[in-house]
């Protein structure tokens, strides 16, 4: 069963030379080390591994929905506190 392509194992292919070597490098844009986007402010990460059947089939409902993945989390996060009796904090 060969594996799926994706964007980790692209990451560590040597990327050929666009740019003769004489040309002067430019910068890309960066976040200040230590900070991210301003949407990303005050807020934690939290992560999980799934099957890959769980990872498409909430990939798709999100699509089909007009949803981010993340808020589809937040919505099950909130159900989950709710079933065990705690308050939904939202987004």
């Amino acid at each position: 069963m060969s594996r799926k392509p994706s964007f980790a194992n692209l990451r560590d292919r040597a990327v050929p030379a666009t740019a003769p070597a004489s040309a002067t490098p430019v910068e890309s844009p960066r976040e200040p080390e230590g900070k991210g986007p301003a949407s990303r402010q005050g807020r934690k990460q939290i992560a999980g591994f799934f099957t890959p059947d769980m990872s498409f089939a909430m990939h798709m409902l999100a699509r089909r929905q007009g949803r981010s993945l993340q808020d589809l989390m937040a919505e099950a996060f909130n159900d989950v506190l709710r079933k065990h009796g705690e308050s939904p904090i939202g987004e």
